[in-house]
């Protein structure tokens, strides 16, 4: 009697213990999603990397900063997800959509950082000269040192030899256009690859990227309205003007639309004209005293209005300078208000990285990608966002010229773009490898260096809503802060984000499978 009395006070005390775990980690996983957890893991991995991948001569190496996550990993052969890290630090695996498709194909996810950014720095001191090693071409080889690296420590923890997983490769932006490149020259290496807002087209003269910012703020000024329409799959030239139509009502508002623009052109006439008269009183109410090349100030002034576009935050630039309009209140100061409270309070620019003289300082830090960006950008890609000819919202003071004059003055007079050279090499918007998808927001500027039009084993995708933009497959909306997981919940068009989403899924899930067994009927996923 007294140990059946025991054992059911025993088993009683276990179901609470259980409980109470439970609802512990239900606690913990509540409150580190409430708490804004964007990254699944923080921890760094390091490996030694091979500096020149193009001399047989030279042996220097570096440490390379990368990280791994295997909660979903489905072991011991379930598929690997190579995500890669692009211009700036990388300071962990961020929690977006890409762990949501981790945990639907029990992968793991490996995080290499890119070479001289954050912490995987060869030299303490970026001059001219030692930059010469930042590539995407050196890059691209680090990635595939790296996955025959990590593939063999794999196969040593496991006790075997000679196996692959399967690996599939992501990128966003510019590693969105690295994880293009990567399945064009090493397909052997991985099943596939998505590209989101990947830019794979180097552009001397960008002008297309401020003529899209046109398209979203003034998007039916020269189409027909009776045949306006919606989809959410839509692949068109660049050259075509689109209007975006869902249950009867314009996602894009013509009546606000205009109107934007026109504030945003009068604030640009009003800023010219006012640093004329009291230039430094006109910087310092953007708290941009230290630009003292007039181009700097007026790119700063630029970037900060194409951020609410490219990031899918659209209402907090246009509303207030729409109203202070309306209110016949100062619109430069409105601008500034925006500037200052939004730009670079909420969404943490940092006005020094716009002075050329901060960019002229070669001592390596963890924190400060600029002048290796602008490297890059000097030295191979471009993407030279300079004032359309006509109709221009930023300043054409922003030309080539000015562009130019900045990789000289910072870099010297030996680096130039070698954008010819560069789409040459891989293609351009006619890449020609398999398996990759390429997904786009339809307000993103950055599109238009992107593939957008679907070839045989290469789909483009369009997610199209009213705060589509940058990476917006991946980021979910808006894309700046991160919605964890990519929560689509915040797109004004969530079913059409959601059904991209299902068809990337399907080409994932089928190329894997054929990378796996050759079957193309078979699949992969676990749901």
């Amino acid at each position: 009697m007294m140990a059946s009395f025991f054992n059911s006070l025993l088993i009683l005390i276990l179901l609470i213990i259980i409980t109470q775990i439970s609802l512990s980690k239900a606690y913990l996983t509540s409150s580190l999603l409430n708490n804004g957890n964007n990254y699944v893991t923080t921890e760094q991995q390091w490996f030694n990397q091979t500096l020149d991948h193009f001399s047989p001569y030279d042996h220097r190496q570096f440490e390379q900063r990368y990280y791994e996550y295997l909660d979903n990993f489905r072991s011991p052969n379930g598929p690997i997800f190579l995500k890669i890290c692009g211009e700036s630090a990388c300071s962990g695996i961020v929690n977006d959509y890409i762990n949501v498709l981790a945990k639907k194909f029990g992968a793991a996810i490996v995080s290499p950082e890119h070479r001289y950014y954050g912490k995987s720095a060869p030299f303490k001191s970026h001059t001219t000269e030692n930059l010469k090693y930042l590539s995407s071409k050196q890059a691209l080889f680090d990635l595939a040192v790296f996955r025959q690296y990590y593939q063999e420590s794999l196969n040593k923890k496991l006790n075997r030899s000679n196996v692959d997983n399967p690996w599939f490769v992501f990128g966003g932006s510019y590693a969105g256009a690295l994880s293009a490149w990567f399945r064009l020259k090493f397909p052997h290496l991985t099943c596939g690859s998505l590209a989101s807002s990947a830019v794979v087209l180097a552009v001397y003269d960008f002008t297309e990227f401020d003529q899209q910012v046109d398209i979203y703020i003034n998007p039916c000024k020269a189409a027909d309205q009776d045949q306006v329409y919606f989809t959410g799959l839509l692949c068109v030239p660049n050259n075509y003007l689109i209007c975006f139509h869902h249950d009867g009502i314009l996602q894009i508002g013509v009546s606000a639309g205009p109107e934007c623009k026109a504030a945003l052109q009068e604030v640009t006439h009003l800023v010219e004209e006012g640093m004329k008269t009291n230039e430094l009183a006109l910087k310092s109410s953007f708290g941009a005293a230290e630009l003292k090349v007039d181009g700097d100030f007026l790119y700063f002034l630029a970037d900060a209005a194409v951020v609410a576009f490219q990031y899918g935050n659209p209402d907090k630039l246009c509303s207030p300078l729409v109203e202070a309009k309306k209110a016949g209140q100062d619109l430069v100061s409105a601008y500034a208000s925006y500037v200052n409270d939004y730009y670079v309070g909420s969404f943490g620019a940092n006005v020094k990285t716009y002075n050329q003289d901060y960019l002229k300082n070669t001592t390596a830090s963890e924190h400060n990608s600029d002048r290796l960006w602008w490297f890059q950008v000097c030295s191979e890609v471009a993407y030279f966002q300079v004032a359309p000819a006509n109709d221009s919202i930023r300043s054409s003071k922003i030309d080539l010229r000015y562009h130019l004059d900045l990789c000289k003055n910072v870099f010297g007079d030996t680096v130039y773009p070698i954008v010819e050279a560069t789409n040459l090499y891989y293609g351009g918007l006619r890449i020609a490898g398999t398996k990759i998808v390429f997904a786009n927001g339809s307000q993103d500027p950055w599109r238009h260096a992107s593939k957008q039009i679907s070839s045989s084993d290469t789909p483009s995708y369009l997610l199209t809503c009213q705060n589509c933009g940058h990476c917006v497959d991946f980021r979910g909306c808006p894309q700046s802060p991160l919605s964890i997981e990519g929560d689509s919940k915040g797109c004004s068009s969530p079913d059409a984000v959601n059904k991209i989403r299902q068809q990337i899924t399907e080409h994932i899930d089928l190329w894997l499978s054929q990378c796996q067994d050759g079957d193309a009927s078979g699949r992969w996923s676990a749901i």
